[in-house]
């Protein structure tokens, strides 16, 4: 009976032991919660019932700045009829003051209604908003499409991930439009990966994944082509647009996933030349009196032996008075008789220089260890030099300064 008893009181010192030391670790917990609520609010000013701004001389457009610039952050009061948390030096409000009732002075506004609400400071808005996507919201006249895609490189299995995203905006022949996308990887035309048709929709969805095997080595020498199709009622299909894009110029790696958008472009459906086509943008900015040159693509040239090893590039040459001035050259793509470039290429021109000056585009093929061969050439200028469709882009370019003008051009 000693033994039961020395054990059960032994059990209960360790219990009352217990519940004391919990006990006191809440009472330290919440004094401490208190401690760092006080250390937060006490540099704050209060305000009371009656004056919650005191400087009553601020006028009506002052305030609507300020509210538009910043957002007050407040410590609101106690429900009615409890008592006031003393926030700072043992201020409170009265327990008889209604506290939702308006103030009678100062200026209204949209936080009034929290009477003897400590003010603790402002947020700013404009610090919380998310950047403006214009990507959804801006296209510009005449657009007739514009295509989301992603693209990334696997360096280990050489396979080249494209997720088509979405088209948005699309102009089609009919009332109702099906859609669908068919993928290339230039130069190869002959193979292709399509999408799913999506139905009656001119902002289709489309959220799939394709693959590419391609080399490392090639990788930068491909360009990747998007053909956006409409499917009519009796199966017949409608290309709506296209878009082309060189990887050249692109850092692709595992963990580098690109997301790119293009608006999309009418194909050009004139057959080609005799000597193929190139198609070209120019402007003019007469206040910097530079003439800009964008290569875009080629087409339909008569290459003299198709294979990788031929390679085709553009020279772009500015003239005075048929007077070598300068000469710039795109890089080289390969084995393509539809070459894709993309660049851009600037000169010097004063503007009293336009009426003499003209640009010379020459198409050229070259071969390991054989002399470069010219597949073509087209002349842009004033009346001085070129007639025809040269000559009127060429006068579209000056009647627009800083606009890019853009058109395709026999080569002869």
């Amino acid at each position: 009976e000693q033994a039961v008893a020395l054990a059960g009181g032994i059990i209960g010192g360790i219990f009352l032991f217990v519940l004391i030391g919990i006990t006191a670790y809440l009472l330290w917990k919440k004094f401490c919660c208190l401690l760092s609520y006080e250390k937060l609010s006490s540099p704050v000013k209060t305000t009371n019932a009656n004056a919650l701004f005191q400087d009553q001389s601020t006028s009506e457009t002052q305030l609507k700045s300020t509210r538009s610039r910043s957002v007050p952050f407040i410590i609101p009061p106690t429900l009615d009829g409890r008592d006031w948390i003393n926030l700072t030096n043992e201020e409170h409000v009265q327990e008889g003051s209604d506290p939702y009732m308006i103030p009678q002075s100062g200026p209204r506004s949209s936080f009034h209604s929290l009477a003897g609400a400590y003010v603790v400071g402002t947020i700013n808005p404009e610090l919380y908003k998310f950047p403006e996507d214009k990507s959804e919201t801006d296209f510009p006249e005449g657009n007739i499409g514009r295509l989301w895609f992603s693209i990334e490189y696997e360096q280990e299995s050489e396979r080249l991930l494209v997720s088509l995203i979405k088209v948005r905006k699309l102009q089609p022949p009919a009332d109702s439009c099906s859609p669908f996308v068919k993928i290339y990887l230039l130069p190869d035309e002959r193979s292709y990966l399509q999408s799913k048709t999506k139905r009656k929709t001119l902002n289709p969805q489309f959220d799939e994944n394709f693959v590419f095997q391609v080399s490392s080595k090639t990788l930068l020498q491909r360009t990747l082509k998007f053909l956006v199709y409409h499917v009519d009622k009796q199966k017949k299909h409608h290309l709506l647009g296209q878009v082309t894009f060189p990887l050249k110029n692109q850092t692709l790696t595992d963990d580098n996933k690109l997301v790119i958008w293009r608006d999309l472009e009418k194909e050009n459906l004139e057959p080609p030349s005799e000597h193929g086509d190139i198609q070209f943008s120019l402007s003019y900015n007469d206040y910097l009196g530079r003439l800009t040159v964008v290569v875009l693509r080629a087409r339909g040239l008569k290459l003299q032996e198709e294979s990788h090893a031929v390679s085709v590039y553009v020279k772009v040459s500015l003239m005075n008075h048929n007077k070598f001035i300068k000469s710039k050259k795109t890089t080289a793509v390969l084995g393509s008789p539809n070459p894709v470039y993309n660049e851009t290429f600037s000169f010097k021109a004063d503007q009293t220089e336009l009426d003499t000056a003209s640009l010379s585009l020459s198409v050229l093929q070259s071969i390991k260890g054989e002399k470069t061969h010219l597949l073509g050439r087209v002349i842009v200028g004033p009346f001085m030099y070129t007639r025809g469709k040269e000559l009127e882009h060429w006068n579209e370019m000056i009647s627009k300064p800083k606009e890019l003008v853009k058109r395709w051009h026999a080569l002869c």
